[in-house]
Parts: structure tokens; sequence; C-alpha cells
């Protein structure tokens, strides 16, 4: 048997994973019955419905694709080890999602029920309801989710003003129509908690690791934006993968232990300067008070110095330089209010630019309907047609990957975790027309008798055993 595993502790390589939910709508001509979200979404699940008999499948990338709790396309990716890796696998997730909704768009129009389908990867629709981006860390068994937390809460709070997506939030009770960093700031209750949507935690600790519970559990963090821009996201992912490095690692971290996280995260997101003070328990710094961007300067600078000790494996030491360069970038931006060296890079920042602009146009307060719709258009993921992707093709937002990575990434697999065993059974399966059954940990062919076999460790990416299943499905299937 040959096991590839990693040679130094895990905070040196991670898996992660994220899950993305998109919101759907379909335009219709004013003489066409408007369809509802269930509608549209059993139209662009249709097809999968034929091909696979079910609405949740993995698909031949090792990711995971269903239809979520009200009517959300989801998309979960298969386990990746590095920051680039993640990006490309998230982005192929969107052009699975498009290419099913092509189809959908094209068999509504034939049957005179919609002009056009829509798909919003954003977080709250017009309507108020939000859905998720959920991103998912392993980390080490023997560390305290409870200590985790604690010391990663501050940085949790803050980090919306170097990622968030951005949001014109329509006028409340005493508070007019104004422009937010985050649009999940406001749909999280609680700090921590094991629930995800009666209650939505910042971090969920639900003990659900996909692997050996022994030696592994997942941290599920539920508080992020869907991000448009790849540096955004990078940034997202490559500055919460150097928290949880140096927590692991026993870095030396500046102890910020936050009162009220949930009313300081709402807080944080209506002030785009950074300047909110955030109250911090008695003892627990330098200073029982300091702002959000003091806050977020203090770990960049920490997570600066992590690079010179830090183990070059997984996302290589010079990326995640990148990603400090940019995070720097980023709060000297908001200090200075000078966004012109990130506004091709910050969803918050390319979103307000653009938003700015309409509003000198318009002549007119956030209240103005046209606003919240240039807002949903931005998060629109079909090519040609969202902002964001006008932008992108107008060299107005900056890259972090390529089109060719993302495009191979739609069909093949991560090929350094547990995904590449679990992509290689699934297209020699399909190929063979085996009956099987997969989840994260196992593959079964279920007939003509049951073959089981589980990857406990998401870090394997050759075993022998799936030599062995692989030979059980063509001895006993036909091409």
């Amino acid at each position: 048997m040959t096991l590839h595993r990693p040679q130094s502790p895990v905070y040196a390589r991670r898996i992660m994973g994220i899950e993305t939910e998109y919101g759907i709508t379909a335009l219709s001509e004013p003489s066409q019955r408007h369809l509802t979200p269930d509608e549209v979404a059993r139209e662009l699940f249709r097809p999968v419905v034929e091909k696979h008999q079910a609405t949740n499948i993995f698909t031949d990338n090792a990711s995971r694709l269903y239809l979520d709790v009200g009517s959300h396309p989801e998309i979960a990716t298969g386990e990746c080890d590095s920051l680039t890796q993640l990006l490309n696998y998230e982005r192929a997730g969107d052009a699975i999602v498009n290419d099913l909704a092509v189809q959908a768009e094209s068999t509504l129009q034939n049957m005179g029920l919609a002009k056009s389908l829509i798909l919003f990867k954003n977080n709250v629709d017009s309507q108020g309801n939000s859905y998720g981006c959920h991103e998912n860390y392993l980390i080490s068994r023997h560390m305290v989710l409870r200590d985790i937390s604690r010391k990663l809460m501050p940085f949790m709070i803050t980090r919306q003003l170097i990622c968030g997506a951005g949001m014109v939030a329509p006028e409340k009770t005493n508070s007019p129509a104004r422009f937010v960093l985050s649009q999940r700031a406001d749909q999280v209750w609680e700090g921590v908690s094991s629930a995800t949507t009666r209650s939505r935690p910042i971090i969920n600790t639900r003990d659900e690791p996909h692997g050996d519970s022994s030696r592994f559990r997942r941290m599920h963090v539920i508080v992020g934006d869907s991000n448009m821009a790849e540096p955004t996201f990078a940034l997202k992912v490559g500055s919460t993968l150097l928290m949880l490095e140096m927590i692991e690692a026993n870095f030396d971290l500046p102890n910020l232990e936050v009162e009220d996280p949930i009313a300081h995260i709402r807080e944080i997101a209506l002030d785009l300067t950074g300047q909110t003070p955030v109250q911090l328990v008695d003892d627990s710094a330098p200073s029982s008070q300091m702002t959000a961007l003091e806050i977020q300067t203090l770990l960049c600078q920490c997570a600066e110095k992590w690079l010179e000790h830090r183990p070059d494996e997984g996302t290589p030491t010079p990326e995640m330089a990148k990603v400090v360069e940019l995070w720097k970038r980023v709060l000297e931006a908001i200090r200075t209010q000078d966004f012109s060296k990130v506004n091709r890079d910050i969803d918050w920042v390319i979103k307000k630019d653009l938003l700015d602009k309409y509003r000198d146009r318009l002549q007119s307060d956030w209240s103005h309907p046209k606003l919240a719709q240039i807002d949903l258009s931005y998060h629109d993921i079909r090519p040609g047609r969202g902002l964001y992707d006008v932008l992108m093709r107008k060299g107005l937002v900056s890259r972090w990957t390529d089109d060719e990575a993302i495009a191979k990434a739609v069909n093949i697999a991560p090929q350094t975790t547990r995904a590449k065993l679990r992509g290689e059974f699934l297209v020699k399966a399909r190929k063979y027309g085996a009956d099987f059954t997969v989840d994260w940990t196992r593959l079964k062919v279920n007939r003509p008798e049951p073959q089981v076999v589980e990857f406990a460790d998401p870090f394997v990416f050759e075993d022998e055993r799936l030599a062995g299943l692989i030979d059980y499905i063509t001895e006993h299937m036909h091409d």
C-alpha cells in the first residue's frame, strides 16, 4: 500500500473546502407567468436528475453538487490543500452551475416560460433572505476548539474590513439606506455554536471531520461573504489560513478576547473607516479597547513575522507573502481612505466605486432602487451578463488565477488530496455504468456484491485499495 502523508505537523499543510450557495431567478416577459425559485431550481437540476436520478451528487471533479434548502443550488468543493487550488475549484463550481443554467434557460425560452435565467453568487436576496458561503478548515484534534475560537474571534469579526463583499443595505426603522462592508455580518446571531440555520454562528462547532476523528476535526466558518474578485477570495482564505497556522504552532499572538462579538461585527460592518471601537475583556490586551483597524493591523503584523518561520508546505510561502502584501495594502487604504491601490482587488471597494459613480449620475442617496439593482448585478455569475464579469473582461479587476486552470478544475479532481481517489472512482464507475454510492470518506460498489472502501485520511491521494475497487468494476461491468 502506498500512502502519502504529511511529513510535518498539520498546520504546515491543511485540507480546505468551500461551500457556495447560489441565488437563482428567472426573468419573464410581461405576458409570462413569473416562475417561483422552486420551479426554476427544478428545471436547473433536470439534467442532473435525468442522468443520476438525484439532486445530490458528486461531480467528476470530486465536488458535491446538490439542491439545498430554499431552492438554492450549492457546490461544495473537493478537498484542496493549497490556496490557489481551492480558488480554482471554487471558480470551477461557478462554471458547473452556469452550464446547468445555460441548458435550463434554453428550455424555459423554448417553452415560452422565461426570457433569461440569473445566478447570483451573493448572500442576501431582494427579500432579505440569506444564504451562505461556508469555509472549512481541517485542524488537529488535539486543539481545543473553544481556545481556537477565542483566539480567532477578534480576527473574524474584523475580517470584513479586508474581504467583505459590500452591500447596499435597505432602509430600516431609524436607519437610512447605506453601504455596508459585509452581507453576512447582519445574518449571524452567535459567536460559537453547533447550529447553522436556526441560530447562525460565526464559527460552527458541529464535530463532523469527514475523516479520522481521532486525528482531525473540521472548523466550519459560516460568517464570510461570497466573493467575486479572485484577490478578495485569496485574502479571505489566505489570511484565515495564516491565523490558524499561528494558533496551532503556538506562535506569539496578542491576547485579544472580545466582549459581545455579535454586537461588534454588526457595528464594524457600518464603518468603512475601521475606526469602530472593539471592547476587549479586561486585562486581555494592552488596552481594553482597540479599533477594528488596529486589531487587523496587529494581526497582519504577526502574520508577516510568521512567514519567517512558516514551513513551506501546502500553500507555498511566497504565495502567502503575496496574501500578506495585499492584506497590508488594504489596511493602509482604509487608514488613509485612499483606495486607489486596491480598487481592482477587493470586492467592497470595487463595488462601492461603481455605485458611487451611479449615485453621482442619479444625484441620489443610497435608497435609489437602481443602486440595489446594480449591487445584485455585480454578483451575477453568468458570463457576459454580470457586472463583475464585464469589469474583469475590461481589465478593471485583478486576477489571482487564470481561465485555463479553472477550466481544468471543472473536470479533473484535485490531485494532491483524497479528492483524487474519489474523482478517479467516479469517472471509472460512470464509464462502466456501475451501481455505486459515494460520500466524502467512502466509495462503494453496490452490485453484484457490495464492495466498500473507506479513506479516513484526507491527505492520502494514492492507495492500492482504489485499484482493487476499480478492478472489481471492470471485471463485473462492461463498457
